[in-house]
């Protein structure tokens, strides 16, 4: 019987497939060696969560994130309580902005477990404003609050939202739009600084920069029909500095430069031309893009023009602190054998007299049948999501009497 020769695993007959899984196999490798440690190795973690893929899976992003945002996962926010929840400034809001996220679960997904995870994140939302009362709920807020939710669950996104909201998200939380304003005021001169043409055709048409409010500030979560993608960029995000969210605003309108050309030159056509993100656009590609636009022009590369050298972003100045906190983590292994110390010193009879003081059993548990639905809806969540209309006129009032009439 003749031998049969195998083949080269690096000759150019070897099927795509098998240098893509060789390369995801690799790129598990140096997560779970990232994670393990001491202490995690944030950078590796960043540049997975950036680079080609992401994270790759839901289980991945789930150990991941909370090391990004250097959250001990052992130390979660208890599960809030519904006492005094309804006389928050914001809930009458928040209800409803929630009740209009229907579109942001899964078609197939059971009414009575949508109706669960709205509640929860309702919950998440008013907790995290409870426990910052200096930050301002905004119209979006609940889109990156629930894209947490469906894959992290109910403690562990309130801890992700405790973060993001005073670091990558707190220009938007302000009591007005002016920060919100200043961050999208960095778009028309990165679009300057690459293709003048298209700058200069835009700055014509005074389209201005509100269609992409809602892309910076959901994080693309209202915008994106497919929630894998939505799941991409968050990985991205997540893994960089806080204002890339709009370099990749300022990469998809260099990658439809065509479109908008041929466009008329009119506010409400292209206005309409460049809110609606098309379903094929090549994320990884863009993604790619954006960082090197980053690197290119840094934000106080371009913090020196004159538009922007006055204001300060909140988000941008604390970043630099934020970042080298995250350098000094504990693997998760080593922080449950220190939390299981703690808790066996604190199980030792203490030298008091009088009661011991107990905790609710309910706190940071789940109950019962609620577990076992919310477990399968947060953690079994594949299916497409589809898009809701983002209702931006109220803030553009508040922004500017005038930017009203870009929506149109």
């Amino acid at each position: 019987m003749k031998k049969l020769k195998r083949k080269k695993l690096n000759g150019p007959n070897v099927p795509v497939t098998k240098v893509v899984d060789c390369g995801r196999k690799q790129k598990l490798v140096e997560i779970h060696q990232a994670l393990n440690s001491d202490p995690v190795d944030i950078e590796t973690l960043r540049s997975a969560a950036a680079s080609k893929g992401g994270l790759l899976t839901n289980e991945l992003r789930r150990k991941v994130w909370p090391k990004l945002l250097n959250i001990n996962i052992y130390e979660l926010p208890y599960k809030p309580g519904r006492d005094g929840r309804e006389t928050h400034k914001d809930y009458n809001q928040v209800v409803l902005d929630v009740s209009r996220s229907m579109r942001r679960f899964p078609n197939a997904m059971p009414s009575a477990e949508r109706a669960v995870l709205q509640e929860q994140l309702v919950d998440i939302i008013l907790e995290v404003l409870r426990c910052n009362p200096q930050l301002n709920y905004y119209q979006g807020y609940h889109d990156v609050a629930v894209t947490l939710l469906l894959v992290v669950g109910e403690r562990m996104a309130i801890a992700m939202m405790h973060t993001l909201s005073k670091y990558h998200l707190r220009d938007f939380m302000d009591p007005t739009m002016n920060s919100t304003k200043h961050i999208l005021n960095y778009l028309m001169p990165l679009l300057e600084e690459v293709d003048k043409e298209l700058h200069d055709f835009m700055m014509r048409a005074e389209v201005g920069t509100i269609f992409a409010l809602s892309w910076l500030i959901t994080w693309y979560g209202h915008v994106l029909s497919e929630f894998k993608h939505t799941l991409r960029l968050y990985d991205f995000f997540l893994a960089s500095h806080p204002m890339m969210p709009i370099y990749l605003a300022a990469t998809i309108v260099l990658h439809r430069e065509q479109e908008v050309k041929q466009t008329e030159c009119d506010m409400a056509m292209v206005h309409q031309l460049l809110s609606r993100v098309p379903r094929d656009l090549p994320y990884e590609l863009l993604i790619s893009r954006s960082q090197d636009l980053f690197n290119r022009y840094p934000p106080a590369f371009l913090a020196k023009r004159a538009a922007l050298h006055s204001r300060k972003s909140l988000s941008i100045s604390t970043f630099k602190a934020f970042q080298l906190s995250t350098l000094h983590q504990r693997p998760d292994s080593v922080l449950q054998r220190l939390t299981k110390a703690q808790a066996s010193a604190a199980s030792r009879p203490a030298r008091h007299s009088g009661p011991d003081v107990a905790l609710p059993a309910n706190r940071g548990q789940w109950s019962g049948k609620g577990n076992k639905m919310v477990k399968m809806a947060v953690w079994g969540l594949s299916a497409t999501l589809g898009a809701a209309i983002f209702a931006v006129a109220q803030t553009a009032m508040e922004w500017a009497p005038d930017a009203l009439l870009q929506l149109f």
